[in-house]
């Protein structure tokens, strides 16, 4: 077990962090299929340019039936200008006609199964279970990798080892909550670079700050 980690993730909730609107969204929407297409969007993409562009798809169709019949073009000018939009918009309609003829619309709640879709990797399939199917499942992202090896509660070089260290180490009660503090964290205090210390209540337990101070 992470010795301090009920108190970090208490502390970071002190905070009282502003969210963005596209976490608070995908806090709220509890829907898989939803899930899988706007994580899809915000692959690469900041949050501020996620979040119109999954309210302009959203309106194209909300389940994978109501995809059958959006061309390509409409789906690449809906989501545009998120990165890499021409390549996004082919995988969702891609996935949305798999769904719809091979598994009844219905989006898999296994990782396994999720990753064998064209474009879902381990981040997207476990935020689909933790907040598509409300299961315990760790989404690691860059905020995640980043601050969780900051922290130092893992020494891992790539997010895939991220996600499974915390998995060893955690209790799964704590699981589903991480992406969504540590992704509000990273995006207000601990950023990538030039992270500001002086307003982070986490000191106290940062190995890298107390190493940089040391």
């Amino acid at each position: 077990m992470i010795k301090n980690f009920e108190k970090i993730i208490n502390e970071i909730k002190r905070m009282n962090l502003p969210q963005t609107e596209f976490v608070r969204f995908m806090e709220d929407i509890h829907d898989p299929f939803i899930v899988l297409i706007a994580c899809i969007l915000s692959l690469r993409t900041n949050d501020r340019t996620t979040y119109p562009a999954t309210m302009r798809m959203l309106k194209l169709g909300r389940t994978p039936g109501d995809f059958l019949n959006v061309s390509l073009g409409d789906m690449e000018k809906a989501i545009y200008p998120v990165g890499f939009y021409k390549n996004k918009a082919k995988q969702i309609l891609d996935i949305a006609y798999e769904l719809y003829h091979n598994h009844n619309s219905i989006v898999p709640k296994e990782i396994d199964e999720l990753i064998k879709f064209k474009g879902v990797g381990r981040k997207t399939a476990n935020l689909v279970q933790s907040k598509g199917y409300d299961l315990p499942s760790i989404c690691v992202d860059v905020h995640v990798h980043r601050i969780s090896n900051r922290l130092g509660l893992v020494d891992t070089k790539e997010p895939e080892e991220t996600e499974f260290a915390l998995k060893s180490k955690l209790a799964k009660k704590y699981w589903s909550e991480i992406n969504t503090l540590f992704v509000t964290l990273g995006q207000n205090v601990c950023k990538p670079t030039k992270p500001v210390c002086e307003k982070c209540s986490l000191t106290k337990y940062c190995k890298t700050y107390n190493k940089k101070n040391d």
